[in-house]
């Protein structure tokens, strides 16, 4: 018999749970009893000491010191892509965003932490692609059915061993990461990825060393992260754009003045001062957050204050989950104006700052480690592809957006834009970054 599950929508019970009173749910349920390593051992499936000690561990990756030297990582694959994007030359000519768009997140990914480049544009067949592509399809009956069983029997799971990858694909990521270690090593290669970090606390006192299925871990979840969910937010933010070409117009003017100011040589920071581009992107996670809803275990009696003055409270036990349907909360009118209209300027000026009913990457000690990284690689996507090229809507798109009803945040009949070069593209693009 499963624990009941309880949904909390008030905003000051939902900050309790995840941050005040966050020792009383440190944990999701997650796959922390799978015999699938690679899920068992990565920091979303994590529980408790442990949790904690790969939290810390991996935390320097994603400070903005190891950002700023990613970005550089980013933009070569970033230019690469737009280099080979199929444009269109007629506007009744559709391309499937979501295709393009994890190749382009696979060949990040790849890079900044597997340690190795691949152009999945121009090489669609290659491994890293291929398999990355099949280790992150949640959706088919068969993989909805293993879900369910491992989530409701996590003993019967492991008994059966029943996994949600096939072992060839572990075992492809694992040799990845083993040989590149190995080469590394013997070679006295340096490189400023988070699979580097790994290695470099190796032999540091107080600190605990990770072995290869824990280094594989990591670097798949990252991988899951970017592959999908990175991919799936440029897709909706890529037809809100096309969907509304005054927001459009006024990102490409603020693209093409610091290409101006720039003389096209773009930094890390002067992307992240690209505020109508970060306004966007923000919006575009209010509208269609990468989860939509977030877990919590209970590991000790808490009690939650009665809903009503002549109720009793309600106690939550001891492996009860708590859910926090974000979703739900980012499109109700309680807390945003007009809530299923695109407005990127809700989030100018500051006026989202700290609001608590915002949180795409989650709150409090378990909030999403990589949320910078994953809005960097969103802005240096959109950077390139908007001063390149006009996105419009094509035969095949369906506005407003219809979910699918499987329970993933995505449109029942895919992303389809028509993708055309600019006319005006700006003069400063020389053709090493432009065509």
């Amino acid at each position: 018999m499963t624990n009941p599950i309880f949904v909390i929508r008030d905003l000051e019970l939902i900050k309790n749970i995840l941050v005040k009173n966050f020792e009383a749910f440190p944990d999701r349920q997650g796959f922390s009893n799978t015999n699938d390593i690679l899920f068992k051992n990565n920091l979303f499936s994590l529980q408790g000491e442990k949790w904690r000690n790969v939290r810390n561990l991996l935390s320097p990756s994603f400070t903005s010191s190891k950002m700023k030297m990613m970005f550089t990582l980013m933009s070569e694959c970033a230019v690469d892509f737009v280099k080979s994007i199929p444009t269109s030359s007629a506007d009744e000519e559709s391309i499937n965003t979501k295709d393009v768009f994890t190749k382009y997140t696979t060949d990040v990914i790849a890079t900044c932490a597997f340690g190795i480049k691949v152009n999945s544009m121009k090489d669609p067949t290659n491994k890293f692609y291929v398999y990355g592509k099949e280790a992150s399809n949640f959706r088919g009956v068969l993989r909805s059915i293993k879900f369910l069983f491992l989530g409701t029997f996590p003993r019967f799971s492991r008994i059966l061993n029943i996994k949600i990858l096939n072992d060839y694909v572990s075992n492809f990521f694992k040799d990845i990461i083993k040989t590149t270690i190995m080469t590394r090593d013997a070679e006295h290669i340096t490189r400023p990825d988070m699979l580097q970090l790994m290695m470099d606390i190796r032999g540091k006192e107080g600190h605990r060393e990770l072995d290869i299925d824990d280094m594989t871990a990591q670097a798949f979840i990252f991988f899951l992260g970017g592959f999908e969910t990175s991919s799936t937010a440029m897709c909706f933010a890529a037809h809100e754009i096309a969907a509304n070409p005054d927001i459009q117009t006024k990102l490409q003017q603020e693209i093409d003045n610091v290409l101006e100011k720039s003389n096209g040589e773009v930094s890390y920071e002067v992307i992240n001062r690209l505020e109508y581009l970060e306004a966007v992107i923000n919006e575009t996670l209010r509208l269609y957050p990468p989860i939509s809803f977030l877990e919590r275990m209970c590991k000790k009696t808490y009690e939650l204050p009665s809903a009503l003055p002549d109720r009793k409270p309600f106690i939550i036990k001891k492996d009860m989950l708590v859910w926090i349907p974000i979703f739900a909360i980012q499109r109700d009118e309680k807390y945003f104006d007009n809530p299923e209209k695109f407005d990127p300027e809700r989030f100018l000026d500051n006026k989202m700052h700290n609001s608590s009913c915002y949180m795409p990457f989650g709150l409090g000690p378990k909030m999403c480690i990589a949320n910078r990284f994953g809005m960097l690689e969103v802005k240096i996507l959109l950077f390139h592809l908007l001063a390149r090229c006009e996105l419009k809507p094509s035969t095949k798109t369906v506005s407003p957006i219809k979910f699918c009803k499987d329970g993933f945040l995505m449109p029942e009949d895919g992303f389809w834009l028509n993708i055309q070069r600019r006319k005006d593209i700006h003069p400063v693009l020389t053709s090493y970054n432009c065509e």
